[in-house]
């Protein structure tokens, strides 16, 4: 099923705000299979002013969060939860992760999430992170519901 969000429904699905939310659209998704979502990287990141300097780049860690965030939102849309009702995935475990080009201002992230395996309350995905069609990063996430 192709299907749309926008930031005012993403808000809904996942607990996150400025500046820790990581993803402004989802462009598709197929409830309990997979997810495609956008970041657009901009210069007003607060993270840019430390990281670096001279050089602007997104850290590793906040790509591998945003596809997290991905993640629970195919998490909360498949199980048809939301935080409000007090679930909450956390980011749980992640494996593989391997990181192919740097991401700057002005880039504009493409998040995979496709579900390799879900058993009661733990989901197991795999997540990439395009720009321009080229891989920017790859791993494999972990996400635990509680409550």
């Amino acid at each position: 099923m192709k299907y749309v969000m926008d930031i005012h429904e993403i808000l809904k699905y996942l607990p996150h705000r400025h500046p820790f939310l990581l993803i402004d659209r989802v462009l598709e998704m197929e409830e309990g299979k997979s997810l495609v979502a956008l970041k657009n990287v901009t210069v007003n990141e607060a993270y840019f002013v430390g990281h670096f300097p001279n050089r602007p780049v997104m850290p590793g860690v906040l790509i591998l969060e945003a596809l997290a965030q991905a993640a629970a939102v195919l998490a909360y849309k498949s199980t048809n939860t939301l935080p409000s009702e007090g679930v909450l995935y956390y980011f749980a475990g992640i494996d593989h992760a391997r990181f192919r080009r740097v991401v700057e201002p002005g880039d504009q992230l493409h998040l995979e999430v496709k579900v390799i395996r879900s058993k009661r309350d733990v989901w197991k995905l795999g997540g990439t992170a395009y720009v321009d069609g080229e891989l920017a990063c790859s791993a494999e996430l972990l996400s635990a519901r509680r409550g």
